[in-house]
C-alpha cells in the first residue's frame, strides 16, 4: 500500500507541489520507518532464539547457518549505513529539521537531491550498491532457496520511458523531484533492504527445521575390505554403529538400477556371469520436507569373481627345457590376475596377465631353478610361494634322408636326394637342429668302401656324384652324425644305412 501511494504521489508531482503532497511524503517517510524499526525487532527476536535453542542444543549443524545468518545482517547494515550518510546530506543541505513540521526545512526544493544524486553520481553508485548487496544476500541461500526469494531489494533501469526517463537514478532523484520525496525513497530502500535480510535470515534458520532422516534402528556392524587372506597378513576390519530410518522410502541404487527397499534399507545382488574383478558405488536419495532430495554416496566397493579350479601337477615331472621358450600360466585365488607377477631364478621369464614364458640356457641343464610368484594386496607386495623346477636338456633327434631313417630303396631315390634331416620323435615342441657334420660310407659290390666327409647337412658334390655311381646290392651308411640344438649344445646322432636296389 506504501509503494501505491508513493507512484500517486510521483505523478502528482509533475502537476504540482503544494504542502498537502510534502506532508503526505512525509507520512509515508514515517511509516516507512516504523515498519522498518518493527522489522528490526522481529530479525533481532529471531537472533535470539536461534542463539538461545538451535546453537546450543546442535552446535555443530547450527554453528555454519549461524555465520551466514549474521553475514546477512552485516551486508544489510552496510548498505543501511551508506542510505543513512545520503541522508544527512539532505538534511544538512536541505537546512536541517524544521521542529513545526518534523520534516527538512527546504523540504520542497528540486534542486539538492539532483545535485547530489544525479551531477554527483551518488544515484549511481547507490544503484551498484543495492544490486550488490542483493547478490550477496541471495549468494548465502541454499540452490533451491535462490529461486523462490521475493524481497524488493533491486535497482534496474526500466525498460519504459517514466516521464520520459529510463535510467534509475533519473527516474527517482532526477529534475523535478522534491528533497522530501528523494529523502522518502531513500527510506523505503533502508526497509527494503531490511525486509531482504529478515527474509534471508529466517530462510536460514529455517533449515535446521528441515526433518532429517529419523533414525530408529540401529545395529553393530563390521566391514572388511577382503575376506581372503593369505598366512601371514594381516586382517584388518572396522566395527561401528549404524543407524537407519525403518519408516522411509529412500530411492537406493547401484549404477542406475534402482534396488528393492525393505526397512529403509536396499539389498544389491552383483553378477557373478564371468570372471574378474568388478566395482559398484551405491546411491541413495532422501527426500526432504521441502520436496528436494539430498544424495549420498557409498564408497567404491569391490568382488572378485573366479572360474572354479583345481591344480593338478606332476610332482616328478616338473621341468624345464633348456634352449626353448616354455610357456607358463600363473594364478593366486583370490588375486585377480593383473595383480599376480612371476619371476625365475637362474633364467628370464616374460609375460603377464597369467600367461608367462620362461627361458634358460644350455649352461643350466641339471640344475634346479625356482619360479617365485607374487601378488599385490592393498598396496603390498604379498609373496605367494615358489615351485622348483629341473632343467633337462632337449632329447636327441633321429637323422633322416627324404623321410626315411634307412632301409631298402631304389637307386633313383638315393641318387635324387641332397641333405640329411633331423626330427625329434613324440616331442611336444617344434625344435630344429642344425646338422654340422657328418660322413658317408659306399660299398659297391665287389668293390673297397669308400668314405667321404661333408660339412653341413647338404650333400657334397663329390657325394652327389658318389650316390648317382652306385650299383643294385650297394650300401651307403650315413654316420658320425654331429648335430647342434638351440640351447647350444652338441648330439652325436646314431647311424642310418640305405641298400640300393
Amino acid at each position: 500500500m506504501i509503494n501505491i501511494m508513493y507512484l500517486v504521489l510521483l505523478a502528482m508531482l509533475a502537476l504540482n507541489v503544494s504542502d498537502t503532497i510534502l506532508n503526505a511524503f512525509k507520512n509515508i517517510n514515517d511509516s516507512l520507518e516504523t515498519s522498518k524499526t518493527n522489522v528490526n525487532t522481529s530479525v533481532d527476536q529471531l537472533f535470539s532464539a536461534f542463539q538461545n535453542t538451535k546453537l546450543k542444543d546442535e552446535p555443530a549443524r547450527a554453528q555454519p547457518i549461524w555465520e551466514k545468518a549474521n553475514k546477512a545482517k552485516t551486508y544489510a547494515e552496510e548498505l543501511n549505513a551508506y542510505v543513512e550518510k545520503l541522508k544527512q546530506r539532505f538534511i544538512s543541505e536541505g537546512g536541517g529539521i524544521d521542529p513545526e513540521t518534523g520534516d527538512i526545512k527546504r523540504r520542497e526544493n528540486q534542486d539538492i537531491a539532483q545535485s547530489i544524486m544525479i551531477n554527483g553520481k551518488e544515484g549511481d553508485k547507490l544503484k551498484d550498491k543495492i544490486n550488490e548487496t542483493r547478490e550477496k544476500l541471495i549468494n548465502l541461500l541454499e540452490p533451491a532457496d535462490r529461486k523462490n526469494v521475493t524481497f524488493s531489494l533491486e535497482a534496474n533501469d526500466s525498460k519504459k520511458s517514466v516521464n520520459g526517463k529510463k535510467q534509475w537514478s533519473d527516474i527517482n532523484f532526477g529534475e523535478g523531484t522534491p528533497l522530501t520525496a528523494a529523502n522518502t525513497i531513500l527510506t523505503k530502500i533502508q526497509a527494503d533492504t531490511k525486509n531482504a535480510e529478515a527474509e534471508v535470515v529466517k530462510k536460514l534458520f529455517g533449515n535446521m527445521d528441515k526433518a532429517m532422516v529419523n533414525l530408529d534402528q540401529f545395529a553393530a556392524v563390521a566391514v572388511a575390505p577382503t575376506s581372503y587372506v593369505i598366512q601371514g597378513q594381516p586382517y584388518s576390519a572396522q566395527v561401528f554403529l549404524t543407524a537407519s530410518d525403518s519408516r522411509s522410502t529412500p530411492e537406493i541404487s547401484v549404477g542406475g538400477s534402482s534396488l528393492a527397499v525393505k526397512d529403509g534399507k536396499g539389498t544389491y545382488n552383483g553378477s557373478t556371469g564371468g570372471v574378474g574383478l568388478f566395482k559398484w558405488i551405491g546411491t541413495i536419495k532422501v527426500r526432504q520436507t521441502d520436496g528436494t532430495f539430498k544424495t549420498y554416496s557409498t564408497p567404491e566397493q569391490s568382488y572378485q569373481v573366479a572360474k572354479p579350479s583345481a591344480t593338478v601337477s606332476p610332482d616328478k615331472m616338473n621341468v624345464i627345457y633348456a634352449g626353448i621358450p616354455n610357456p607358463f600360466s600363473v594364478s593366486a585365488a583370490g588375486f585377480p590376475l593383473e595383480s599376480v607377477k612371476a619371476s625365475i631364478s637362474g633364467g628370464s621369464i616374460s609375460g603377464a596377465n597369467g600367461k608367462y614364458t620362461v627361458s634358460v640356457g644350455g649352461s643350466e641343464v641339471g640344475k634346479e631353478l625356482s619360479i617365485n610368484v607374487t601378488a599385490s594386496n592393498a598396496g603390498k607386495t604379498v609373496n605367494l610361494g615358489a615351485q622348483k623346477f629341473r632343467v633337462k636338456a632337449l632329447p636327441t633327434p633321429r637323422a633322416f634322408v627324404k623321410g626315411k631313417s634307412g632301409g631298402n630303396v631304389d637307386l633313383e631315390w638315393l641318387a635324387g636326394s641332397n641333405q640329411l634331416e633331423t626330427q625329434l620323435d613324440d616331442f611336444v615342441f617344434d625344435v630344429k637342429y642344425r646338422v654340422i657334420r657328418f660322413s658317408t660310407t659306399f660299398i659297391n659290390p665287389r668293390s673297397d668302401a669308400v668314405t667321404l666327409q661333408a660339412s653341413g647337412a647338404g650333400f657334397s658334390t663329390q657325394i652327389k656324384g658318389a650316390l648317382n655311381s652306385i650299383k643294385p646290392g650297394a650300401t651307403v651308411i650315413f654316420k658320425d652324425i654331429v648335430c647342434e640344438g638351440p640351447d647350444g649344445r652338441q648330439k652325436v646322432l646314431d647311424g642310418i644305412t640305405f641298400t640300393a636296389r
